[in-house]
């Protein structure tokens, strides 16, 4: 089998693993199975239980559950959520679109600034203009994500007016969208390219330092040349790994932006799920969140083996 076979073998593994962890831990916790699917805050008569735990299967033996489980999967019927009274997956489907909207720019925007930028500023680390501007990343890496927030809404939108204060829309055109899109976006790309340029620039730092940096400027390469054809693709490699890791964590890393600005989207449902214990909904966000934290690492491996060929052998 290839090299790209068994890598894809191990994720495809470790995405049945974790599916079937979903399905054996609400089972497993003590207490009735079905209030555990359900949540402790529905209050059911003895006979709705008993209608429940034969609709849903749990009269059944584990296997059956199991294929049942599998099956349900398979066609994308997450169950049930009682508190929000709706199909988990039309739920899911309901709200991915906006965290998509708002996360997905920040990360592409946060990579390319982040990356570029905190590869000058590890290449000319003494000039005046890169300290103070690792100094303001930095200051914008160590503040809690809530509080910038905070102070954009208050500044941007409640005393200037410029922005609106909550929501994804008010009347749902495209540029209405984009308004209330902007600040949110603005600030999970400050967010974003601060981590990532203090990543990339302390990459550069290291890397620079290395034989192969010196041997390019013996043969006669200058600055952004050394930087840019040599040095950049090897300091390239953490932010890979962070950038899988955005990408996998998308919807629970925009729960206090969404929070803050009172957006409806997966970060908000994840957390009222939680509060409200409406455990299908959470198995069901789960369940996404492992497809793509999964589905990033993957194609990390297969970056990592373009810009690192050491790499591929494993």
């Amino acid at each position: 089998m290839s090299i790209a076979g068994k890598k894809i073998g191990r994720y495809l593994f470790a995405l049945f693993l974790i599916f079937s962890m979903n399905f054996i831990i609400p089972r497993a916790m003590p207490g009735d199975p079905l209030t555990n699917l359900l949540g402790e805050d529905v209050a059911l008569t003895d006979s709705t239980v008993e209608l429940l735990r034969s609709e849903m299967g749990l009269d059944k033996p584990w296997s059956e559950q199991y294929i049942d489980y599998w099956w349900g999967i398979l066609h994308l019927d997450l169950g049930y959520s009682y508190h929000l009274h709706s199909a988990v997956s039309t739920i899911l489907l309901s709200r991915i679109k906006w965290t998509l909207m708002l996360s997905l720019p920040s990360v592409v925007l946060g990579a390319l600034l982040g990356t570029f930028m905190g590869a000058l500023a590890g290449w000319k680390r003494r000039s005046a203009r890169r300290k103070m501007e690792a100094s303001s990343f930095l200051m914008i890496y160590c503040t809690p994500p809530f509080f910038l927030s905070l102070m954009c809404l208050y500044i941007f939108s409640f005393r200037l007016g410029l922005f609106p204060l909550k929501g994804f829309y008010s009347t749902g055109s495209p540029i209405d969208i984009i308004h209330h899109l902007l600040l949110p976006v603005l600030v999970m790309t400050l967010f974003s390219s601060s981590r990532n340029y203090m990543i990339m620039r302390g990459s550069v730092l290291q890397e620079k330092c290395n034989l192969y940096a010196a041997f390019a400027r013996a043969k006669g390469l200058y600055d952004e040349e050394i930087l840019f054809r040599h040095i950049f693709k090897n300091a390239l490699l953490p932010i890979i790994t962070m950038l899988a890791l955005d990408f996998g964590f998308i919807f629970s890393g925009a729960l206090f932006i969404e929070i803050v600005f009172s957006m409806d989207g997966m970060g908000n449902l994840i957390y009222d799920a939680l509060m409200s214990r409406d455990y299908p909904v959470l198995q069901g966000s789960f369940l996404i969140i492992t497809v793509m934290v999964v589905s990033a690492n993957l194609l990390a491996d297969i970056l990592y083996g373009h810009l690192d060929p050491r790499v591929s052998r494993y």
